[in-house]
């Protein structure tokens, strides 16, 4: 080991012992850490290529079909604002799944979608009817909220949490609205994990956050999908002692080429510089939660 390793690593060792100040340990990465990355995770996560076959920045999905679930709330109306047909307005989806039509009885959405739920409606309107003639009542159905499709920021941010599905969700707006990272985080070793069923494999994959931030690399910056968690571990102990040069090499260690360097071309999910195009990738499962 190199004189100047020692003496940094003796330098930093006396500041700890001198101090007894665990907020030095912390940031140097001494310390135990608070949110480890567990090997389960980590064994799993280098074994997804870089980068994954799912839509990330540059290369976005459309999200699947709203399926109504409790908790939801919806606008049910007549597309006919003179319909002699009147229902209650906004419909908060009950823990039984059913919205309360009034008249109309109280009709199972939950697990439909929103045309599905339109049907069911006009279903119960005509039931009440009691074979009355006339054309059938048109509803429109709206999703107003949807408090259960969201996605987790946890372990080393600000401000861990739960935060609302919009459709166009990525790593990096995802963290960026968890507060950013907290000096205690390992930037590269961040992960995405998406929910599978018990008995089904795992989807753990590996978040390049620095080349994201400082070299605009898409190729981690996942579109988030429901469910999906983006978890933020703990620096190792004597992570970024040594600058890096302890580590072994990692999925976000790949190289770089500059793209004014004459060098780069069009790659999965990328940019391509004569053309500004983006190469559309295909998703893995996502749970439809």
């Amino acid at each position: 080991m190199k004189p100047r390793v020692h003496a940094a690593i003796a330098l930093s060792l006396g500041l700890l012992v001198a101090t007894g100040c665990s907020t030095i340990g912390e940031s140097l990465g001494f310390s135990t850490p608070t949110n480890p990355l567990n090997k389960n995770a980590k064994a799993i996560r280098d074994t997804a290529p870089v980068p994954a076959p799912v839509p990330r920045e540059l290369a976005m999905g459309l999200l699947p079909a709203h399926v109504v679930e409790p908790g939801d709330t919806l606008l049910v109306q007549p597309v006919e604002l003179d319909s002699p047909v009147r229902l209650p307005p906004d419909q908060p989806v009950q823990p039984d799944g059913t919205i309360d039509l009034g008249q109309y009885g109280r009709p199972v959405v939950a697990g439909k979608t929103l045309p599905d739920v339109e049907v069911a409606v006009r279903e119960a309107i005509r039931a009440k009817s009691k074979g009355k003639e006339g054309e059938p009542v048109a509803i429109t159905v709206r999703l107003l909220a949807k408090p259960g499709k969201v996605f987790y920021v946890l372990g080393e941010v600000n401000a861990p949490g739960a935060f609302p599905i919009t459709g166009h969700d990525t790593v990096l707006s995802a963290i960026t609205q968890a507060g950013g990272p907290t000096r205690r985080a390992s930037p590269q070793n961040i992960i995405v994990s998406r929910p599978t069923a018990p008995e089904g494999c795992r989807i753990v994959l590996p978040v390049c956050y620095t080349n994201i931030v400082q070299l605009g690399d898409t190729s981690t910056n996942y579109q988030l999908m429901p469910g999906d968690r983006v978890f933020i571990p703990s620096k190792g102990t004597f992570e970024d002692i040594l600058g890096g040069r302890h580590r072994r090499p990692g999925p976000c260690d790949g190289p770089q080429v500059s793209c004014f360097s004459g060098g780069c071309g069009p790659t999965a999910g990328g940019y391509a510089p004569a053309t500004g195009a983006t190469v559309p990738v295909p998703a893995l499962p996502s749970a439809n939660q």
